[in-house]
């Protein structure tokens, strides 16, 4: 393993070193445009833009209070976040609010970290004063625009009394099934986290990093930004939004540039498959990408091989890919494989694993692939456990995924009781040793961990388990009208029994198809939930074409409802109680792009989903 953890105690220390070691070395390089416009900072000009920063907080804010960062994607982000660092002050990474968007999740992260200052540009400033004096969260906070301090303020720094166990940051958790909380990350954590994804991924010097994913969470930071300068190698940069606009323009930066290492959540992967063209294709050259890292959701072995099968006329290998598992809670990295093998996958009966069994097969019906998450990695320990009896699962048996080690980080700001059931779990064959309880669901086998899902996600109908994602893959599926990645299924209780809903987000162009020869007639009623029961939401088609159903772009009129209620019964032997069809955008979703199955189910139950009419 990597050394650095070792030789440094703190991202200051490491950093300091890079600037007086390789003063005229570019770190980072961030394309504004997405494609060929870029700006730079060496190390030096990094460390003295942090210093200053610094200078200017030690004089209005003291060590160890918490500050919030609102920026776009960028260098000015890289460097008030060290800016924090160097203050010896608590970073708190957030997204800045966007026009016409909700300010709950930045609402939240204020009043749960008491942050008293932020962070930001003056542009950012400006655009936020109006919605500020709306806001008693923001308008109750100091705002520092931190691109109007001068670089000669760097004089003034003082040396932060901080160590390896100093909070870095508070890493706010994505919100997919909770309310987002606070992370507790040392500098310990991050070097140690740090020298694992080195090692990993094995990097040098000679490694070119292509980053496109969000800045504000564990990925986007800690394997994006901070990674880079832990293993002295460039990055470049560019915003998420540019990668959503347009795909290709992440492929044409690994192809441009040369890079060695980038990745992403699955979907990511999906969306190039399916928005890149043909004739784009031709002009990208991906020999040179060593890792190609997927994390953060369920890994499909069909995405992979699509992914595989489209790009391998570019001289990508599927060998490249690098299926991972972390989470916040853990700093970042919990599992990895070996960089220079392909993927394992292995194909098990899906009626076993309702049952929380592990059965490997070779035939087609009835089976699911699972894609492996590599290994437990150095200093850390991976457990299968039974989430209610606290004990050691058997071979073959799911269970809850517990880890521990010197990643795991201390806690949740301000939440002891929270803290305690999720980092202070005890094995009752190993009552000493403390693990971090994941929420997560998997099993180990031959050493290589497979994760099957999250336990809060879980629907249990008829004493059966199923996976939210594979149905929800299953809908994705069935009619080319769904929008990938953009469907919640849960369970709502309903005359005593659990009952299967679905929501589905349709394709913008949805409303062209049925112009002219069908029309959609969304009909509602209220909820009335309480005696857990639903009432009935209805959506129903009518033709108006000769009294009949169907067009050139539909077989019939019915045909996206009944496609997901075949798809869903014949892969899942299940009988949906409701399907809404929702607008696009309307599905509740994290920062980072994750669906909030809770956050549906609850806009399900009140009544407030964005029904398409």
């Amino acid at each position: 393993m990597n050394s650095l953890d070792k030789k440094f105690k703190t991202l200051v220390d490491l950093l300091k070193n890079r600037a007086i070691q390789n003063p005229e070395q570019i770190g980072y390089s961030f394309l504004i445009d997405g494609e060929t416009d870029t700006i730079s900072l060496t190390y030096q000009q990094l460390e003295q833009r942090s210093r200053a920063i610094a200078a200017y907080l030690q004089s209005v804010c003291p060590p160890g209070e918490v500050a919030l960062l609102l920026y776009q994607p960028g260098l000015e982000y890289i460097t008030a976040f060290f800016g924090c660092l160097y203050a010896g002050v608590i970073a708190v990474p957030a997204y800045p609010p966007r026009p016409n968007r909700s300010l709950e999740r930045i609402q939240t992260i204020i009043r749960d970290s008491k942050a008293k200052i932020a962070l930001t540009t003056h542009s950012i400033v400006l655009s936020l004063e109006r919605r500020a004096s709306e806001t008693p969260e923001l308008d109750s906070l100091g705002w520092l625009a931190t691109d109007h301090i001068p670089d000669n303020f760097a004089e003034k720094w003082q040396e932060p009394n901080i160590n390896e166990d100093t909070t870095a940051f508070l890493q706010y958790t994505s919100g997919s099934t909770a309310t987002p909380k606070g992370v507790m990350i040392t500098h310990q954590n991050l070097l140690h986290n740090s020298g694992l994804i080195h090692q990993c991924f094995g990097h040098s010097a000679q490694s070119k990093g292509i980053i496109w994913l969000p800045p504000y969470h564990d990925m986007g930071l800690i394997g994006g930004i901070l990674q880079p300068l832990y293993g002295g190698f460039p990055v470049m940069l560019m915003s998420p939004l540019m990668f959503l606009q347009s795909p290709v323009r992440w492929l044409q930066a690994i192809s441009r540039y040369r890079g060695t290492t980038s990745g992403g959540p699955n979907f990511a992967y999906d969306l190039c498959v399916r928005k890149i063209k043909p004739e784009q294709i031709q002009t990208l050259d991906l020999s040179s990408w060593e890792v190609a890292f997927n994390g953060a959701e369920p890994i499909s072995a069909e995405v992979l091989e699509r992914f595989t099968n489209t790009f391998s006329v570019c001289g990508f290998r599927r060998e490249a890919f690098y299926p991972c598992y972390g989470m916040a809670e853990a700093t970042l990295i919990i599992s990895g494989g070996n960089k220079l093998s392909p993927p394992v996958e292995t194909t098990i009966a899906t009626s076993a694993l309702e049952k929380n069994q592990i059965v490997l097969v070779s035939e087609i019906e009835g089976t699911k692939r699972l894609v492996g998450c590599g290994q437990t990695l150095p200093e850390q320990q991976i457990k299968i456990v039974h989430p209610e009896k606290l004990t050691l699962c058997a071979e073959g048996e799911v269970g809850e995924i517990w880890v521990s080690g010197p990643s795991i980080a201390q806690g949740y700001w301000h939440k002891p009781e929270e803290t305690k059931q999720t980092f202070a779990a005890y094995l009752a064959e190993a009552p000493q040793e403390p693990f971090m309880r994941t929420g997560d669901l998997g099993f180990l086998k031959a050493g290589e961990l497979f994760v099957t899902g999250r336990l809060k996600d879980v629907i249990i109908i008829n004493g059966r388990n199923h996976y939210p994602q594979d149905i929800e893959w299953t809908v994705e599926q069935s009619h080319p009208l769904i929008r990938p990645g953009c469907i919640a299924s849960f369970s709502v209780e309903v005359a005593g029994e659990e009952r299967l809903v679905i929501v589905a987000e349709v394709e913008r162009n949805f409303r062209q198809l049925l112009r002219g020869s069908q029309k959609l007639q969304v009909t509602t009623q209220n909820y009335d939930h309480t005696n857990k029961s639903v009432s009935s939401i209805g959506v129903d088609f009518f033709s108006q074409r000769n009294g009949k159903c169907g067009t050139e772009n539909f077989d019939n009129s019915q045909d996206l409802i009944k496609s997901i209620q075949r798809s869903v019964s014949r892969n899942h032997d299940l009988q949906i109680y409701q399907i809404l069809l929702l607008k696009p955008g309307a599905i509740p979703k994290t920062s980072s792009g994750k669906v909030q199955r809770y956050a549906c189910r609850e806009g399900f139950l009140t009544g407030t989903l964005q029904i398409f009419e």
